[in-house]
C-alpha cells in the first residue's frame, strides 16, 4: 500500500493510505452524510471540482456496479474514506468500489480520522485541498492548494455538459409489469432537457411520467429549444457556482411563459437569476441524504437528498412575482420556488435520489400536470 496525503489550505495536513490512482487531485474538500449511494455521488456530475469527505466509516462494501453509475464515469476530483472495504459483498458488484475510482484516475485516501476532517471543515468551511500519493514535501503541497482555484467565481457546466444533442428513452427500473413505461413513440409529453451535468436517474423519471426526452447542451438557445416544440423544459443539476452563468440564465429568462419550466439543484439556482434574483455561497453547503424540508404548500416534512454549495437569497425575489414553496429545516435556505402567474416552479434538492423514499416523486408528476394543462 502507498502512502497518500491530504492536505488543506489552512495548512492541516491527513496522512493514509492510497487505495486509488496514484495521481495528485486538487478541489473543494466537502462532506457528505449518506450512509448509502456512494458510487451515485460519485458519478453526479454536480461533484466536479470537489473532493469527497464521505461520513460513514465504512465505504465499498457493496461495490460498483454500471447500473448505477449517474454518469458514463466518476466526476469527484478525489475520494477520502474511515476505511474502504477490499470485499464486494453485493450479488449485482462487478467491480470494487476502489479500483472503480483507480481505473478512471481518481485518487482515494483512506484511514484516516474523518470525524476530525468533518468537525473541521463544519466549523471553518468547506476548503481547498489536495490528495497527494507518495512522499510529498508538505509545505510544497499546501503552496499548491493554495494557489489551486476556490469554487466561487468557477463555470464548471462547460466541463459536464453534452457537446450534442440526444434522445433518451430509458425509464425508472419496473417493480412489476403493470408498472411498465410505454415506448418513447407513445408518450404524451416531449419534454427537452437542458443538461448542466444532469443524473441519469432524473431522466428516468421524467420518462416514466410519460415523456420522450430530448437532452440538449447547456449553451442551447431559447429559440433552438422552443423549435423543437416541447410540451415542457427541465433545467438540470450541476457543479460550480451559478453567478457565471450569464448566458445560461438569459436563455432561461427567455422561456418563461413560452412553456412549463421545471428545475432542480443547479436549475433552480439558474431559475433564481432568471427571476431577477441572486446566489450566495454556503459555509460548507448541503452534501447529504438526510436533509428536511418544509413543503410549505402542504405544511409536509420531506426527507431530501442534496448536493450544492450555493443557495438562491430570498430577499433578493422579495418584490418579484416568485413565492418560496419549500424551506429547509436545518439552516432555513430556500429549497423551493415556484412562478405566481407562469408553469415554473424549482427545487433545490434531489427528487428523483428518494432517501425518503418517495416523499418527493409528487415533483415530477406535478410537471406533468402542468404540461397536460398547458396543451389544452
Amino acid at each position: 500500500m502507498e502512502q497518500a496525503v491530504l492536505a488543506l489550505e489552512d495548512g492541516t495536513v491527513f496522512e493514509g493510505t492510497s487505495f486509488g490512482a496514484s495521481v495528485e487531485r486538487t478541489g473543494e474538500v466537502v462532506f457528505n452524510t449518506a450512509i448509502t449511494g456512494y458510487q451515485e455521488i460519485f458519478t453526479d456530475p454536480s461533484y466536479s471540482g470537489q473532493i469527497v469527505v464521505l461520513t460513514n466509516p465504512q465505504i465499498g462494501n457493496y461495490g460498483a456496479n454500471q447500473a448505477d453509475s449517474e454518469a458514463d464515469g466518476p466526476y469527484i476530483e478525489g475520494l477520502v474514506v474511515r476505511e474502504i472495504s477490499p470485499v464486494a459483498s453485493n450479488w449485482r458488484a462487478d467491480d470494487q468500489a476502489g479500483h472503480f475510482l483507480a481505473k478512471y484516475g481518481i485518487p482515494v485516501i483512506a484511514d484516516i480520522d474523518t470525524r476530525r476532517l468533518v468537525r473541521l471543515l463544519r466549523d471553518r468551511g468547506a476548503m481547498r485541498g489536495i490528495i497527494a500519493v507518495g512522499d510529498h514535501d508538505r509545505d510544497e503541497l499546501i503552496r499548491i492548494v493554495r494557489k489551486s482555484p476556490g469554487m466561487a467565481g468557477q463555470n464548471l457546466v462547460c466541463k459536464v455538459s453534452t457537446a450534442k444533442t440526444y434522445q433518451w428513452s430509458e425509464g425508472v427500473e419496473p417493480v412489476s409489469v403493470s408498472d411498465k413505461i410505454s415506448p418513447a413513440d407513445q408518450a404524451e409529453f416531449h419534454v427537452v432537457a437542458y443538461d448542466y451535468g444532469i443524473k441519469r436517474n432524473i431522466l428516468r423519471h421524467l420518462v416514466q411520467i410519460g415523456s420522450r426526452v430530448t437532452v440538449v447542451p447547456s449553451n442551447t438557445s431559447a429559440a433552438d429549444v422552443l423549435s423543437l416544440k416541447p410540451d415542457g423544459v427541465f433545467l438540470s443539476n450541476g457543479p460550480g457556482d451559478p453567478e457565471p452563468l450569464e448566458q445560461e440564465s438569459a436563455e432561461i429568462r427567455k422561456l418563461i411563459g413560452k412553456t412549463p419550466v421545471f428545475g432542480i439543484c443547479l436549475g433552480h439556482q439558474l431559475l433564481g437569476l432568471a427571476f431577477g434574483g441572486k446566489t450566495y455561497k454556503l459555509k460548507f453547503g448541503h452534501h447529504g441524504a438526510n436533509h428536511p424540508v418544509l413543503n410549505k404548500l402542504t405544511n409536509k416534512v420531506e426527507i431530501t437528498s442534496q448536493n450544492h454549495g450555493f443557495c438562491v437569497d430570498p430577499d433578493s425575489l422579495r418584490d418579484s412575482d416568485v413565492e418560496i414553496t419549500h424551506t429547509n429545516l436545518n439552516d432555513y435556505t430556500v429549497e423551493g420556488m415556484r412562478h405566481r402567474s407562469e408553469p415554473v416552479f424549482c427545487v433545490q434538492y434531489h427528487p428523483e435520489a428518494a432517501p425518503g423514499p418517495h416523499d418527493s416523486h409528487y415533483l415530477f408528476h406535478d410537471f406533468a400536470r402542468l404540461m397536460k394543462e398547458n396543451k389544452r
